[in-house]
Parts: C-alpha cells; sequence; structure tokens
C-alpha cells in the first residue's frame, strides 16, 4: 500500500497554460513557478513558444533547442503566425521524447507539477494537429488540466467578454479535459464584473443591451446558449505580477486533477479498449480486403485511384530534442542578421525612389522646353 501510494504521489499533474496573445500567460507561469519553488514543490517546466527571445523562468525543455523558428520561416516561406503552427508541427513529431524526459524525472525527483507554456497563437490549440497530439499524448499518461488565461482588463467590454468564453468552450468540447479559466490581471480589474455575468444571464443581457452592433446581437443570443457551460465551469481570478489567487488556482488545479481521475480516465480507458477491439476484430477484414484490392491491381492495367504513398520512417530524423542538461556538443546555429537585412531592404527602396523622382523631373523639364 506504501508503494502505491507513494506511486500516486509522484505522479505529476500536466498544467496546459493556454490563452490568446497579451493574456499574461508567460508572466502567469513565470509567477506560478516562483510560486511553486517558495513552497518547496519544484515543477518541470516546458516552453513551447518557438518565437520568444528570452523566457523569464527557468525551462527544462525548450522548443528552441528542437526547432529553429526563423528557418523553418525561410525554408517554408511561411508568415510569423504560419512558422508557429508549423515549428509545433514539428515539434509534436518528438513529442514522445519529451514523454521519456518527464518520466525520467518524476523517477529522480518527486514532481508535482509539469507546466506548459504555449504560444498566443491560440489556433494551434483549436484546429491545429500538434494540439491535439500534444494533449491526447499527455493526457494519456498523466493527470492534465487545460488553463485558458483570461485578460480582465480587455473583457470588461461584453462583447470582448463573449468572444473569450466562447474561445474557451470551444477549447473545453475539443480537448475534452478539465478545464479551469483563470481572469488575469485582477490587481488592474476585478473579476467580480465577469463572476457576476456568468451567474446572472440579466446581468449580462443588461449590459449588451447598451451595444446596438450586430455583434451584440450575436452575443445576446450565444449568451443564452453558454449559460449551461457557466454552470459547470471552474473559474478563478488570479493576478500574475502581485501572486494574488495562485493559492485559489492551485485548488482549482487539484479539483480539476480529482475530475479527471473520476471522470476522464475512465473514459479514456473505455476509448482505448474499444479502439483494441476494434484493430483486433478488424485485422483479419483488412487483411483480407488488402490482398483483394492487391489481386485487382495486378489485373487492371490503369488505375483511376491515386495510390497512398508510404512516408519514410526517417522523416524527421533531422529535427532534434536534448535535454537542456545533457552534456552535448553545441551546435552552432546560422546567425541571421535581421536588422541587416532590413537596411538593404531600406536602401533599395530609397535609390529607386530617388532613380524615379530624377526621372519625373527631368520628363517634366523637357515637357516644358518642348511647350
Amino acid at each position: 500500500m506504501k508503494d502505491s501510494g507513494a506511486e500516486k504521489k509522484t505522479t505529476p499533474t500536466c498544467v496546459v497554460v493556454l490563452g490568446m496573445a497579451g493574456s499574461g500567460k508567460t508572466t502567469f507561469v513565470q509567477r506560478l513557478t516562483a510560486d511553486l519553488h517558495q513552497r518547496n514543490k519544484q515543477p518541470y517546466v516546458v516552453n513551447l513558444d518557438p518565437a520568444c527571445r528570452e523566457v523569464p523562468y527557468p525551462a527544462n525543455i525548450d522548443i528552441r533547442d528542437t526547432v529553429n523558428y526563423k528557418e523553418v520561416m525561410k525554408q517554408y516561406e511561411l508568415g510569423p503566425n504560419g512558422g508557429i503552427v508549423t515549428s509545433l508541427n514539428l515539434f509534436a513529431t518528438k513529442f514522445d521524447q519529451v514523454l521519456q524526459l518527464i518520466d525520467k524525472r518524476v523517477e529522480e525527483k518527486s514532481t508535482e507539477y509539469v507546466i506548459f507554456d504555449t504560444p498566443g497563437q491560440i489556433e494551434v490549440f483549436t484546429w491545429s494537429a500538434s494540439g491535439n497530439i500534444i494533449t491526447e499524448a499527455l493526457a494519456a499518461k498523466y493527470p492534465t488540466v487545460i488553463v485558458y488565461v483570461m485578460d480582465t482588463v480587455r473583457s470588461t467590454k461584453p462583447v470582448t467578454f463573449m468572444s473569450n468564453m466562447l474561445y474557451a468552450c470551444s477549447i473545453l468540447y475539443k480537448c475534452k479535459l478539465p478545464f479551469v479559466v483563470t481572469m488575469n490581471k485582477i490587481d488592474i480589474v476585478s473579476n467580480s464584473y465577469a463572476v457576476e455575468w456568468m451567474k446572472d444571464f440579466e446581468t449580462f443581457q443588461d449590459a449588451l443591451s447598451g451595444e446596438t452592433s450586430y455583434v451584440a446581437n450575436l452575443a445576446q443570443s450565444m449568451s443564452l446558449a453558454l449559460d449551461e457551460f457557466y454552470n459547470t465551469l471552474n473559474c478563478v481570478g488570479v493576478s500574475a505580477m502581485t501572486g494574488e489567487g495562485l493559492p485559489e488556482f492551485l485548488e482549482s488545479v487539484n479539483t480539476a486533477r480529482i475530475q479527471y481521475e473520476q471522470e476522464y480516465k475512465p473514459e479514456y480507458e473505455r476509448l482505448l479498449r474499444e479502439k483494441q477491439e476494434a484493430a483486433l476484430g478488424g485485422s483479419a477484414a483488412a487483411a483480407s480486403k488488402k490482398a483483394e484490392d492487391t489481386k485487382e491491381k495486378e489485373n487492371s492495367l490503369c488505375f483511376s485511384k491515386r495510390e497512398e504513398v508510404e512516408l519514410p520512417k526517417n522523416i524527421a530524423d533531422d529535427i532534434y530534442l536534448r535535454h537542456p542538461g545533457d552534456d552535448e556538443e553545441e551546435f552552432e546555429e546560422e546567425e541571421y542578421d535581421n536588422e541587416k537585412e532590413e537596411e538593404s531592404r531600406e536602401t533599395d527602396s530609397f535609390n529607386s525612389y530617388i532613380q524615379n523622382r530624377q526621372n519625373k523631373i527631368l520628363t517634366q523639364v523637357e515637357n516644358a522646353k518642348k511647350s
């Protein structure tokens, strides 16, 4: 019994921090990490933002050690948002190594929390494949909690508040994991207005009555649909600057962990059993169908259906993942002087402008002489 209790104690809770750009996710992760260190509960922190220059917390795993964000933009000819999404997709192909490093840390040292800081491009976790891969891989092995950081300062308008809640609702139903809405920046604006709007439907309708836009009419219609969503929502107010509300936040995370153990984990195990049974039951049918397809292809002279191409097993070998604590050779990265390139573009543009201006003046002079 002691061994099982110790094992349960050392099983970490994975906290995936999501939110819109500018909501204070990274600052919140910094404050949470510092608070846990003060409580002698050192967390294992993973940075999933490939575009940040520096992180204000000690990251045990950093995506920037694996994927070069600027090189991805250059190689695939992408913009900033596309580069971030593609970098996350590449990183997700090696996420099994992340799980191995977490297992190694848990075996060596008791770890209660594994914190994931994500980029502000929230579409990574709303429709991109990498978001599904990361959350499902974590939830299959550890208790996983999704934390949606919301900016209370920007959400004082009812329409903006409704947009945030719709994002939260979409992520909740896509991830299907315990969910905590963290209302950040309560040191500037209290989150009491948001809690009141969520509890009292009529109060939110009164706040929307002052809005006359089409979006306000849409928000009024959506507020009724989200009323049931609010009833089961775990919500807490925090301040990433002062640390206010962090004890309540940790209590909410522990409550969400219990919810995972009682509701989500049995559902995952049931789906896994059904998938395995379906795979075993359909293996014979798939083998016979494959044999029939092969025979049919051999007898026919042309094909109208596009054949599936198997990807090589070593397709992702050029993406490496190394632990910051490993004693390995430092890889020299190609320096990319962004300022120099911008100066070069500005010089070319200025020279072109001067040349066009001279040609225009010469044309005007010639026309004046002719007249």
